[in-house]
């Protein structure tokens, strides 16, 4: 059963709220719906459209055994994408995108190598009976800072299927890397983003916390509908 769209909820999230039209994108232009106190208003039908578009394809993609990269790097976004990222058990990028993170593979992957290393020589106890208590604690911190940036795609199985991008514009880098890369990006796109660089741009405002919420939530949906698809296949 496909994910039900309501934009009543969007209507009272705040989602139709764009920026200053001094700001605006003109490829924007097809999904604004008017003007109001000198900030365009995002038509709402636009986005339901956009949302029966680009939730399938995520229950597809999910079905399929690839994964969804949640990236959201913003202050106001990183606990919102976070908190649904680890209750479907998708990978996450909240902090800082560090350059490479999709197109220098090997970079990364040695990273994340290195901090499981550490990380079961830390857990076994190997580490506290070799080195002694100052030493153990700068391991400790070094696990600390390894997973702060690497932490949300530790269980990320090469390439994923698509990337989801709560602002278009803070986490350009990460939108540039996946279409270099090719793959999907499923992206909100507020009225100064320029909606072509997302495979599935989603119109809304990307600011306010509850269309935020309300849109991650679907996404989460989306992937959840995807993992019970899966485990009918399976059996």
């Amino acid at each position: 059963m496909a994910v039900e769209v309501d934009i009543k909820d969007l209507l009272a999230s705040g989602a139709h709220f764009g920026h200053k039209t001094s700001r605006w994108h003109p490829k924007m232009a097809k999904y604004i719906h008017s003007k109001r106190n000198e900030s365009h208003i995002i038509d709402l039908t636009k986005t339901v459209e956009s949302l029966n578009v680009a939730l399938p394809f995520i229950t597809k993609t999910i079905a399929s055994g690839k994964q969804v990269l949640f990236v959201g790097t913003k202050r106001q976004a990183k606990d919102i994408v976070k908190a649904a990222a680890e209750e479907v058990g998708m990978p996450y990028v909240t902090e800082r995108w560090l350059g490479g993170m999709l197109t220098n593979v090997k970079t990364t992957t040695e990273r994340i190598k290195h901090l499981k290393k550490l990380e079961t020589r830390m857990a076994s106890g190997e580490l506290a009976g070799r080195y002694n208590k100052l030493e153990v604690q700068r391991y400790q911190e070094e696990i600390d800072a390894l997973n702060l940036k690497y932490g949300g795609i530790k269980d990320l199985n090469g390439q994923p299927g698509a990337v989801f991008v709560v602002d278009m514009i803070y986490d350009k880098n990460a939108v540039a890397e996946a279409r270099r890369l090719s793959i999907p990006v499923v992206a909100i796109a507020d009225t100064n983003a320029n909606p072509d660089l997302a495979n599935y741009p989603i119109p809304a405002n990307d600011d306010a916390l509850k269309a935020l919420k309300i849109i991650t939530d679907y996404v989460k949906a989306a992937i959840l509908e995807g993992k019970a698809a899966r485990k009918v296949e399976e059996k």
